[in-house]
């Protein structure tokens, strides 16, 4: 990884089975107004990317060859969330569930031959411990659910040596929305960008922790 880089690329996914609007690339959009925050020259590149596991595969490899970010950070919806979850690690296995075009990795693999779990160079456990975001929960989880998320976030470890992360959201509602996830998109990937020692933030409080449960 280049040290001198200073971009940091940010997903959000597209509809998948009934929801139409999905609260992962509604948060990045409302990120990409705010912007990152800092205060050095860190660019901000945000894409969204569908929930098929092959064309996801070919974009992840455009991403880490092409923009050469110092991080990567992959946002998902899970449904059934009343919390932000950071997640730890991706898993190599058990993708079962089909994508949007009806396609599974075939025997469920992620990365034929590839390590069994990938973990983030960051540390979850205290960006939680630090992050504060008002209005919402901020957990951490190490079962990202065997879906686009998690595969997703399995090669992007894999191709980035680490340096890369997957936040999960709640759906959208009149308590959670676009713009309270878009803040907090902010905060915890400033947070993530001191912990993993890319640049200075002045964002240093406490939060809560708590077990994560299946994602998308």
């Amino acid at each position: 990884m280049d040290s001198q880089s200073r971009c940091v690329v940010v997903t959000g996914f597209g509809p998948f089975r009934q929801y139409l609007v999905n609260s992962s690339w509604e948060a990045v959009k409302e990120l990409s107004k705010l912007g990152l925050g800092l205060d050095t020259h860190t660019e901000l590149r945000t894409l969204q990317l569908p929930v098929d596991y092959r064309e996801v595969k070919r974009r992840l490899t455009t991403i880490w060859e092409d923009f050469q970010p110092q991080l990567v950070v992959h946002v998902g919806m899970d449904t059934s969330a009343k919390a932000i979850f950071l997640e730890q690690c991706g898993k190599n296995r058990s993708y079962q569930d089909t994508d949007v075009r009806g396609f599974q990795p075939e025997g469920g693999v992620c990365l034929p031959g590839g390590p069994e779990v990938m973990l983030s160079v960051i540390s979850m456990k205290e960006v939680c411990r630090r992050v504060s975001v008002e209005d919402v929960e901020v957990a951490f989880s190490r079962d990202a659910g065997r879906y686009i998320c998690d595969y997703t976030y399995y090669l992007s470890l894999y191709l980035g040596n680490g340096h890369a992360a997957l936040i999960h959201v709640p759906p959208l509602s009149h308590c959670l929305p676009a713009s309270l996830l878009g803040r907090a998109l902010q905060v915890i990937i400033q947070e993530m960008l001191e912990e993993g020692g890319g640049v200075q933030t002045q964002q240093r409080s406490s939060g809560r922790e708590a077990a994560g449960g299946c994602r998308l």
